[in-house]
């Protein structure tokens, strides 16, 4: 019976939450050490599990500045957090496993296959080297790239560490920064008008938010949009709508007294971070409550399924919008590049939006409630932490540990995901599922 037990509870859904449960354990423990810090001081159990867990989850939210409290010792364990939650931890256990020369049995490409995103299991290990050889190929081209400005103003050791920093932690849609060694929490506010940087951390962003599986569309076929598979033309759809209208908006409202190309790089940045990065190179808190409230949309929006990034998904948004037009048309069916879309994925998108939106509504009301915060202000703070983004309006550091709480379990939520949480609370064995329907009967809605 325990045996039995055990085999039918081993659901892949519930391996990625323990995994990533344990490695966020692990790392709360290793920066609680005094070593971790620069006053050589223990680091109490919740600040080190709110920077733990916005680490492993890649959102960008923290307690105490990163340059500025941390150590070096502190900033490496930092860092390998966020690498190993942008590759995500079955990625990482299943790339150590391959080096070694273990196989993979069909249980672990099973749950490799969750983790990614894969459409199904056949070729999931020479698919997963494919992700680690790129990623850290990206990563080096990044850093080798931002060394060039970093060297010339931080010298060569600290300017090649922070050059190796930044790019990891923008591929990875983490926003943790080096930069308060100037100013605490100042982000990239410096380098606003430096295009070698903004421009390098936005296309690291994009790049690490589109999803493996798209790299591999765009590897396989090239310049051929018409041979990607569905779910990649409308990843690469729904992300140029969601950088291209928001940098107009950016450009014609919010930054039109800055210099022309400052002005530029600014509204494309702003435009990219929220997508879920965490980095800034403007100073959100003089943004109009209409521009903050566009960048709440685009954090909860976030990125694409098997990618880095966190948040509902541009798929989740791009299947709603086809179902909306469908269902103006009198269609039966959502559709979108000749493909009819599934009514089951439907519902899980629909699904996704309502717990999405349920929670960082419900989040951000408690913490205006217990913090006796402005509700706008609150509501930024939940939509980066469950978009796992790491934007703030600089109300996260004066927070008090319920609400650190919430925006724990928000980072957690968004970076793990809505149905993965779903089905591994409600998972049953396939022989245990039953078939049976009820009654059909209408109902009015609209």
């Amino acid at each position: 019976m325990r045996r039995v037990w055990h085999k039918n509870n081993k659901s892949p859904f519930r391996i990625i939450i323990a995994g990533f449960l344990l490695v966020i354990l692990l790392g709360s423990l290793l920066l609680m050490l005094p070593a971790a810090t620069r006053a050589g001081v223990s680091t109490s159990f919740m600040d080190a599990l709110f920077t733990a867990t916005s680490a492993v989850c890649v959102t960008g939210l923290v307690i105490h500045d990163t340059a500025a409290y941390w150590s070096f010792f502190g900033q490496l364990i930092i860092i390998m957090l966020i690498q190993i939650g942008g590759l995500g931890v079955v990625t990482v256990v299943c790339a150590f496993m391959i080096s070694s020369g273990r196989k993979i049995d069909l249980m672990q490409r099973s749950i490799v296959q969750e983790a990614i995103a894969a459409p199904n299991v056949g070729g999931i290990v020479r698919l997963t080297g494919f992700i680690l050889r790129t990623s850290l190929l990206i990563e080096m081209l990044g850093a080798m790239l931002l060394f060039s400005v970093f060297s010339g103003e931080f010298g060569f050791a600290r300017g090649a560490w922070y050059a190796v920093f930044h790019s990891i932690s923008a591929f990875c849609n983490a926003g943790f920064d080096l930069m308060g060694i100037k100013q605490p929490f100042s982000s990239l506010t410096d380098y606003a008008d430096n295009p070698l940087v903004s421009v390098t951390i936005a296309c690291l962003i994009v790049v690490g938010g589109i999803g493996f599986l798209t790299w591999n569309d765009i590897r396989t076929n090239r310049w051929h949009f018409s041979k990607y598979r569905m779910q990649s033309k409308v990843i690469l759809t729904v992300t140029g709508a969601l950088i291209v209208l928001p940098t107009l908006y950016f450009f014609f409202f919010e930054f039109s007294e800055a210099p022309m190309q400052e002005r530029i790089l600014l509204s494309f940045f702003q435009a990219v971070t929220p997508r879920t990065a965490g980095f800034n190179t403007a100073d959100l808190t003089v943004m109009s409550q209409s521009g903050q409230f566009i960048i709440i949309i685009l954090m909860l929006i976030g990125g694409s399924p098997g990618s880095t990034a966190g948040g509902m998904k541009t798929t989740t948004v791009g299947v709603l919008f086809a179902n909306m037009i469908s269902i103006f048309r009198h269609k039966e069916d959502a559709q979108v590049f000749y493909r009819r879309i599934a009514g089951e994925t439907v519902s899980q998108a629909a699904t996704v939006l309502g717990m999405y939106l349920k929670l960082f509504l419900t989040g951000g009301m408690v913490i205006s409630r217990l913090e006796g915060v402005a509700l706008l202000d609150c509501l930024f703070e939940t939509a980066s932490a469950i978009g796992t983004v790491g934007l703030s309006l600089g109300l996260t550091p004066q927070l008090h540990d319920i609400s650190h709480l919430i925006l724990i379990a928000l980072m957690f939520f968004g970076r793990v995901g809505g149905l993965t949480l779903i089905f591994a609370a409600l998972f049953k064995p396939q022989n245990m599922v039953s078939s049976a329907r009820l009654p059909l009967e209408r109902i009015t809605v609209g």
